[in-house]
């Protein structure tokens, strides 16, 4: 069987589902794809799915479905999609096994 391009937590299913219900707009689900950008090179950037996208690969995983862009497909393999809230931080968190590595701040990585 191959490897997931992602898996999602329970905690970031659930905020999936949240942000789905809570959307102005119909949308299928959440995007979540990369860009060039910080002090280590790239970013995760996660917006909503009105609609699949050329190329794009679907996970549907905890009852959410989440479109990955093409382009950042090698960057992500195998990744974990959390979600978060505490004192420092509230959002999604990727666990990435090809990161090698974060920038002080932790908005951005490296592979």
């Amino acid at each position: 069987m191959a490897t997931p391009v992602i898996t999602l937590t329970a905690a970031a299913a659930e905020r999936v589902k949240k942000l789905i219900g809570d959307s102005d707009k119909p949308v299928l689900g959440l995007r979540v794809g990369v860009n060039t950008r910080g002090c280590s090179g790239l970013s995760y950037v996660v917006e909503y799915a009105e609609e699949q996208k050329r190329f794009e690969d679907v996970v549907e995983d905890k009852g959410v479905k989440i479109f990955i862009d093409p382009t950042a497909v090698m960057f992500l393999l195998g990744s974990e999609m959390d979600y978060v809230e505490d004192k420092f931080h509230t959002g999604f968190v990727f666990n990435n096994p090809n990161e090698k590595g974060r920038c002080g701040c932790g908005e951005s990585f490296h592979v």
